[in-house]
């Protein structure tokens, strides 16, 4: 499955959906790896992938298709389960560019699409659009999904096919059948979630109750598959029920996500960056020495980070646990440029940058604060905290120069 503001689905099903701040990193589906580029989508590969091939090639090769297609060599068994790993990633990686495709016919910037532990995952930039955008969003996959199944189903069936390929063909339509019903269950964020989330916004008109339903309804078959996994686990010993009650922890995280996500965006509703930024905060120069940065800027403005410029122009920030760390008879043979980090590594930010926007770049660095650029000059700096305080009340007071 996939997910957003990420969504991914589970045994190998996928999902789409935008690009959503989180306060924690680790909720996040990062590309361990690059393949390239389809229809110009950055197509990515996160390390759990492996794992997932691994156990699917080897249930296949031991299991499946021994069961199914007796009589072929052991050398036989492993290169079907080879192939029917490969074009089913193949399949997830249609169904995936099946969400990407509309999401750009829709208006959305699409980030790219990874391959991971539960499937695929394609990523967007902001919210949807409409109701009626998220829904064809949605269905887009399923429909890729349902379109490969039938087509290897009627292929294993009447294409006369030699045997062993004839295996791996009829597994690839049960399998993308399977994905196909498993996606349509209506459990945010599943696919099937996102269409309920959509018909619930579009009657109603409000999507944070829709989003809340959706999100209760993706927790509801969260818990339940965590219990039955259980169950199948303790009283069948199956490894089966394991997987279940994984699947089923997931489904409970990425709904809470859901959730709150939508939660931060009302908060945020209509703020900018320019209403939340500090203002003409205290600088540095980059040349200067760590001895005079102490002495001349340190003493009098006691700040955790300081923008460090260059004539004007901002080129990284100077954390002060950075210049703590340097030995203090190194402090005037060092420069600020040579202990700060530099701007490459360093959120830039617009003013007039939507706050939810900036929420995420934030989130998604390890700095936890941005400098906000306007005509290649700082303008202001913004932090998590900054945010986190318009989060808590609402609205943003007027900020104080420092």
């Amino acid at each position: 499955m996939h997910d957003e503001h990420l969504t991914t689905e589970p045994s190998l099903a996928c999902d789409a959906a935008p690009s959503i701040p989180r306060g924690r990193k680790e909720q996040t589906v990062n590309p361990s790896f690059e393949l390239g580029r389809i229809a110009g989508i950055r197509i990515g590969v996160n390390w759990s992938w492996l794992v997932v091939f691994a156990l699917i090639v080897w249930s296949l090769a031991v299991g499946v298709f021994p069961s199914q297609n007796p009589g072929l060599s052991d050398g036989a068994y492993i290169a079907m389960a080879l192939a029917a790993a490969l074009v089913f990633f193949a399949s997830l990686l249609l169904h995936e560019l099946g969400h990407a495709r509309q999401a750009r016919r829709e208006g959305m910037e699409i980030e790219g699409i990874t391959l991971w532990l539960f499937g695929g995952v394609a990523q967007f930039k902001g919210a949807f659009p409409s109701a009626g955008a998220e829904f064809r969003v949605a269905i887009a996959g399923p429909l890729v999904s349902l379109g490969l199944g039938v087509l290897f189903v009627l292929l294993a069936a009447f294409a006369g096919l030699p045997n062993a390929v004839d295996g791996v063909v009829a597994w690839l339509g049960y399998i993308n059948l399977t994905l196909l019903a498993f996606n349509l269950l209506p459990a945010l964020p599943l696919d099937g979630g996102r269409v309920l989330r959509s018909a619930l916004w579009y009657f109603r008109g409000d999507l944070a109750w829709a989003t809340r339903v959706a999100a209760d309804v993706g927790r509801a078959f969260g818990f339940l598959f965590i219990a039955t996994g259980i169950a199948l686990l303790i009283f069948q010993g199956s490894f089966s029920g394991a997987w279940l009650a994984f699947i089923g922890w997931f489904l409970l995280q990425a709904a809470t996500a859901e959730a709150r996500y939508i939660a931060t965006r009302q908060a945020l509703d209509g703020l900018r960056v320019r209403d939340l930024m500090v203002r003409d905060p205290a600088t540095v120069e980059a040349d200067l020495s760590l001895g005079q940065f102490m002495d001349e800027v340190a003493w009098s403005k006691r700040y955790t980070t300081y923008p460090v410029v260059d004539h004007g122009r901002p080129v990284g920030l100077l954390a002060f646990r950075s210049v703590a760390a340097v030995p203090r008879d190194e402090w005037d043979r060092r420069r600020v440029r040579d202990s700060m980090i530099p701007h490459e590594g360093v959120p830039l930010l617009d003013e007039d940058e939507a706050a939810i926007d900036a929420l995420a770049k934030l989130s998604a660095s390890d700095v936890n604060r941005g400098l906000v650029v306007e005509n290649g000059h700082l303008a202001g700096l913004l932090s998590i905290t900054d945010l986190a305080r318009a989060l808590e009340v609402g609205r943003p007071s007027r900020r104080a120069k420092v």
